[in-house]
């Protein structure tokens, strides 16, 4: 029996094997993402299409759980209705605007079920099949179990519907498309149900679900690939936030977050409060204490302490290579010391030693020795100059000190050269901070 492609010219034969395999290939992106759909759907009591009549226990566990997921910081826009969606969010590809997760039955979750819910967290996948763009962190929200999924579903539908229809995204062509999304998803998206470590004690593994589902804290403590894709769900090794502009610090390098050897309630502290002897938050870590974090109950933030702590101790820690003294010109040392001496030194010290208050909480924080000061990547501290350093006001620090912003007021090679003192004084050895290092900070954020 003669093959179809015998006798067939070896550039003919060529062509037609490519075309088969990407045939095949697009058949298995469609299966992927979509393969499911046309399975019979679970009828269990708990998978059920029907949405039952949620307890107030029910009810109440979702609130907490949205808290702990802090939903409401994306899917709320300033001044607008809680959890009304609409609010942009930013990507090197352009802008996503978040859904409505209030009932309303028309641009809402009104007409949605717990298994569509589901679906959306499991999935990464709308009541209509759409596929979601990973700004939503999918991944992370896979993890959560089905019981917390349809807790946060039965929470979401006591609130006021609010008529709010979420604009189109403005994703450069073709990464918004649903082909697009397809393959993407197909690279680097797999649902990760979570699956307790049998080795490790039940607060470990309920820190390690809240760390990586709730919390998505990979979703920045990750670096990020060319294509947008963080790593994986359990990935805390740290990388700077795109667009915004912020250094996510490496959780599993003691250099760098302290985690490894720091006591267990001094991280309790920081993740309650925002603030602890030896670390504060600012920026989006800030924020996601303001918002959720010091919403925690004390037993889910001390179960979540002892997880970081410990990828943090079994992580192997290589001692911080002992830099170089910076070889500063004359000029750089004297205009760092000027500006120090006129902008920094009435709160943080001559020697940057920092300010307590009477009752022993930190003031203005040390900057001796201080390992946000020491990052490799200086970006967090040219922010810090720019726009100011306000930490979140919490029931434990409700009056936190700030820094005020320095954008109007000192140029580039001001804010390169006081940078470079700070971490080239009272013993810090910290490599040296440029103008051109400012600059590109500061067009990033327009100003």
């Amino acid at each position: 029996m003669k093959r179809p492609w015998q006798g067939m010219h070896p550039v003919q034969r060529l062509g037609w094997v490519t075309l088969i395999s990407l045939a095949v290939l697009a058949m298995g992106v469609v299966w992927d993402n979509w393969g499911d759909l046309v399975l019979p759907t679970p009828t269990t009591a708990t998978e059920a299409t029907q949405t039952p009549e949620a307890s107030a226990t029910q009810i109440e566990q979702g609130r907490y759980l949205a808290l702990a997921g802090n939903c409401m910081a994306c899917h709320t826009t300033r001044g607008g209705a809680p959890f009304a969606g609409g609010r942009r969010i930013d990507t090197p590809f352009g802008g996503v605007y978040s859904s409505n997760l209030t009932p309303d039955p028309e641009t809402g979750l009104g007409g949605w079920t717990a298994q569509d819910f589901w679906q959306a967290m499991h999935r990464g996948r709308s009541k209509n099949g759409r596929l979601l763009a990973p700004a939503f962190p999918y991944n992370h929200t896979s993890v959560i179990t089905r019981s917390d999924s349809d807790a946060v579903f039965a929470w979401l539908n006591t609130l006021a519907p609010v008529v709010q229809h979420q604009p189109a995204h403005t994703l450069v062509w073709p990464v918004g498309t649903q082909p697009a999304l397809a393959v993407w998803r197909s690279l680097f998206f797999e649902p990760s149900p979570f699956q307790a470590d049998k080795t490790q004690s039940a607060e470990w593994n309920r820190g390690a679900y809240l760390v990586q589902g709730l919390g998505h804290c990979a979703a920045c403590h990750s670096p990020r690939n060319a294509l947008g894709a963080s790593g994986s769900i359990s990935d805390l090794s740290g990388g700077l936030m795109p667009v915004v502009n912020w250094y996510a610090p490496d959780l599993t390098s003691d250099a760098e977050s302290g985690l490894a050897s720091s006591p267990l309630p001094e991280i309790v502290r920081l993740l309650r409060t925002g603030a602890a002897d030896k670390a504060q938050t600012n920026g989006p870590m800030g924020e996601v204490v303001q918002h959720s974090l010091q919403h925690l109950n004390a037993a889910d933030l001390q179960a979540m302490a002892v997880y970081l702590q410990s990828r943090a101790q079994s992580t192997p820690q290589t001692a911080p290579a002992q830099a170089e003294p910076a070889r500063i010109s004359l000029q750089v040392a004297t205009l760092g010391g000027k500006v120090y001496e006129n902008q920094c030194l009435q709160c943080h010290g001559e020697q940057g030693a920092g300010v307590k208050t009477a009752s022993g909480e930190v003031a203005y924080p040390a900057l001796a020795g201080n390992r946000a000061v020491l990052l490799k990547d200086p970006t967090n501290l040219v922010q810090l100059v720019l726009y100011g350093g306000y930490g979140p006001a919490t029931e434990g620090h409700p009056r936190p000190f700030g820094m005020p912003p320095a954008v109007l007021e000192l140029d580039d090679r001001d804010i390169a050269a006081v940078l470079t003192h700070l971490r080239t004084q009272w013993g810090n050895q910290a490599s040296e901070v440029t103008a051109f290092q400012v600059n590109r900070i500061r067009a990033a954020q327009g100003q």
